[in-house]
């Protein structure tokens, strides 16, 4: 009877793919007060930043399968954003940066016959490099953490070969940006220049199973 039931759990083992690789490209909806407060109040006088802000993230992911339900994965996530404005006589501000963000996710899947739906939640490490043009570039970087939530869904294009949709929601504590123990200060309110945000986005991309 034990080695039946041996038999049974490895043959289960085989009945599903057990990894996943996805790539994907996605646009995020970024909403960080402090940012857009420095730039505003400093210099966008006519090309204000709303709310939230566009950004284009990037992403690839690789999941282990522990059952038929459930997985873990392990994502490297990288969003882009950048801001320019006349500035000055003849000058031009421009403010950009880059934030790294990997995760490690618990997954809940429900499998069918040619599609695969994920939902999952995980944390992870934040880094930034952001970079400021005024006159002269300055550097500056930061690090934290971050929370997030994924809803995707994947749907059969060949043997093994999917093609995916998704969102997600992001909490991302950073902190203030620093170059050497000097800080970005909002002058109007005193404050460093912090790099937290909520943020939703949305992203198209394929996922290969074996």
């Amino acid at each position: 009877m034990k080695k039946l039931l041996s038999f049974l759990l490895l043959l289960n083992s085989f009945l599903f793919a057990q990894y996943d690789v996805s790539a994907s490209m996605g646009l995020d909806f970024r909403s960080a007060a402090s940012f857009r407060d420095y730039v505003n109040t400093s210099f966008a006088f006519g090309n204000q930043i709303g709310t939230f802000k566009s950004a284009v993230s990037f992403n690839v992911e690789g999941d282990y399968k522990l059952s038929k339900n459930f997985a873990l994965g392990l994502e490297y996530n990288i969003l882009i954003d950048s801001y320019n404005t006349p500035f000055g006589i003849a000058g031009i501000y421009e403010i950009s940066y880059n934030i790294m963000r990997p995760s490690l996710i618990a997954y809940y899947l429900i499998p069918g016959e040619g599609y695969q739906f994920k939902f999952g939640g995980g944390i992870g490490y934040r880094s930034v490099s952001l970079s400021e043009t005024i006159i002269s570039k300055n550097n500056y970087s930061s690090s934290g953490i971050g929370f997030l939530l994924k809803a995707e869904g994947n749907t059969l294009l060949s043997k093994n070969f999917y093609a995916l949709i998704g969102g997600n929601f992001r909490y991302d504590s950073i902190g203030d940006v620093q170059n050497n123990g000097n800080y970005i200060v909002n002058k109007s309110t005193k404050e460093n220049l912090n790099m937290n945000s909520i943020s939703f986005g949305i992203y198209l991309g394929v996922t290969l199973t074996f």
